[in-house]
């Protein structure tokens, strides 16, 4: 959509420059799929990429996750602020802590800060889920964590290049506290890359229009996606607006965590104050206020006009007010590893219920619940260690005034961005076999218009019951599409509760950490993966009352390493507006 400025600057070079800093996003994230090592990135695609002017200012975002671009204004003002009056051409920055502008420790950022004539007047980022942060579980999700030592390597705003110098001994550090040290190097070598492929296309856009031209008409964008946002909100009937969501606990007996929001709506602006929100909590689903404010922007998001660029000048409308100590805004160091999936869609959630009285067309019903887990073991055909982080058997996104919600669509706070990859991948890269992946039938809930359904995984690693599973046949459930699978056999999953001293790894070599997690719902004799809790795999029910329970550590029945992943089998849809097209 064009943005008609205000200023000199014509109409079709601001929508010509607008496209193109999309268009560099987006070939960031092409060159991150094609380049990174591990399966959470090149096949799940766990990252997002986006482009900030020398203001700190959000100008383009490619369509990823939304909770991880968000957050990115509190990383940028961090590392600018720490190395203020020592950044230079040629440096690189990393950064993971969530009290110093990250989500969470598995997202490792990468900041790289373009120069033109002296100055940085850009920055290229890429943000990624690495599959491994060291800490005391493999995967990174430790329910049983109380602090956020516990939960993987913190790091704080770091430069690993220092005008065109790797500091390899900075690298060093890091890649071995991690249980993978080959597969994170290559990763991070991808982040760069891809960070690296931005920076060109911005000097090439500079080259092509000027330095000035580009920054005020970067001006001009935001200013411009202000106005549309306001415009929007602006037909939204004004009042102050109440909205709760729950999880059950934390796992560590902490029950009834609430969320409560208070949307005070007046003309073209937004007030959202969270203070009433529950205390901090023991376990990992604390969200630190750079993700707070991720979830809040993410919200408002999905309730404006879908053509409404994503950037800066979007959420200026809105002004939240949270309190310290509580689990929106918790003291360090409480963990908060769970936090981009709960409590993340517990604030969403909270918000667009409160605003359902203000803005009833737009609006969506509430998204499914899962836990992210993560299988450990050792991979009979190549004797190394591996990961492999279940992506596959998510729930339904929520229905809305414009029709039904996407099938098996996850969480709602990547809403598309992340896919769940091909199960034939899997099974080549991972000594697993998958007997059905479908979709789960009746898992919609009633309405006019339904949730999204859920799906169903059954996976085996032992010879003998893949054998006798390989004839499988292709139905069809009515209106949905049902895979049966044909395949030959797999060498079995190595069972992590037998074996005590299994430790973690991907598909490369390296030392890893001998506390993992076992595989989720448990293994029998080490031979046969069960299918997945139903629990997990149920579909968005219509409405916004879906909660989340964290069973206590000697309850779990080996399923130590959980958390929520969002995904989409299909074409990606625009996860910042689709439950918007009727309106």
């Amino acid at each position: 959509m064009c943005i008609v400025p205000a200023m000199a600057i014509d109409r079709i070079t601001v929508s010509v420059i607008q496209h193109r800093l999309e268009s560099i996003v987006q070939e960031m994230g092409e060159a991150m799929l094609r380049t990174a090592y591990s399966q959470i990135l090149n096949s799940s695609r766990d990252f997002s990429t986006a482009v900030f002017d020398g203001q700190g200012r959000l100008a383009a975002q490619a369509e990823h996750v939304p909770i991880h671009v968000g957050a990115l204004p509190w990383a940028v003002a961090s590392v600018a602020d720490f190395f203020k009056g020592r950044i230079a051409p040629g440096d690189l920055f990393l950064l993971n802590d969530p009290y110093h502008g990250n989500n969470h420790l598995p997202d490792l950022t990468v900041l790289l800060p373009v120069f033109v004539g002296g100055r940085p007047v850009f920055w290229s980022i890429n943000r990624a889920h690495q599959h491994d942060i060291g800490g005391a579980t493999h995967g990174a999700y430790n329910p049983g964590a109380t602090e956020i030592w516990q939960e993987g390597i913190r790091i704080t705003p770091l430069k690993l290049y220092d005008r065109g110098e790797l500091r390899d001994d900075v690298l060093q550090m890091v890649a071995t506290n991690v249980r993978h040290p080959r597969d994170f190097q290559g990763d991070l070598r991808a982040m760069m890359g891809s960070a690296r492929i931005g920076e060109r296309r911005l000097l090439k856009l500079v080259d092509d229009y000027g330095l000035d031209t580009v920054l005020e008409t970067i001006g001009e964008i935001l200013d411009g996606a202000e106005r549309q946002s306001r415009e929007c909100i602006r037909g939204w009937k004004d009042g102050v607006f109440k909205g709760e969501a729950i999880l059950d606990d934390d796992g560590h007996g902490v029950s009834d965590v609430h969320i409560r929001a208070t949307v005070t709506k007046k003309g073209d602006s937004l007030t959202v104050d969270l203070s009433d929100s529950h205390r901090q909590v023991t376990g990992f689903i604390n969200s630190a206020y750079p993700n707070t404010m991720s979830a809040v922007h993410m919200a408002l998001a999905y309730l404006i006009d879908p053509r409404t660029p994503k950037n800066e000048g979007t959420f200026r409308p809105v002004t939240v007010k949270a309190k310290e100590g509580t689990v929106v805004w918790p003291y360090p160091p409480a963990p908060v590893t769970l936090s981009t999936n709960h409590c993340a869609q517990e604030i969403a959630e909270a918000m667009i219920k409160a605003l359902a009285k203000s803005c009833p067309d737009r609006v969506l019903a509430g998204w499914s619940r899962r836990f992210r887990i993560a299988i450990s073991g050792t991979n009979p055909r190549n004797k190394r260690k591996f990961i492999w982080h279940l992506f596959h058997a998510r729930g339904g996104g929520g229905a809305s005034s414009a029709g039904d919600g996407w099938e098996t669509a996850g969480e709602g706070q990547a809403a598309g961005g992340i896919k769940f990859g091909s199960v034939e991948v899997a099974e080549t890269r991972f000594p697993l076999f998958f007997k059905r992946h479908e979709f789960r039938p009746d898992s919609a809930g009633d309405g006019r218009f339904r949730g999204g359904v859920g799906s169903v995984l059954a996976a085996h690693g032992d010879d003998r019951a893949r054998a006798r599973q390989h004839r499988g046949r292709r139905g069809a459930l009515p209106g949905l599409r049902r895979a049966g699978r044909q395949g030959r056999a797999a060498p079995s999953l190595p069972d992590d509760r037998a074996r005590p001293d299994a430790r973690a790894q991907d598909e490369g070599g390296g030392r890893a950490d001998p506390a993992g997690c076992d595989v989720p719902g448990g293994v029998d004799g080490g031979r046969r993966l069960r299918p997945a809790r139903p629990a997990l795999l149920r579909g968005a029910r219509g409405g916004p009352g879906q909660r989340l329970r964290l069973r206590p550590p000697a309850a779990r029945e080996g399923l130590r390493c959980c958390g929520s992943a969002s995904t989409w089998a299909g074409p990606s849809p625009i996860w910042w507006g689709w439950t918007t097209r009727a309106a």
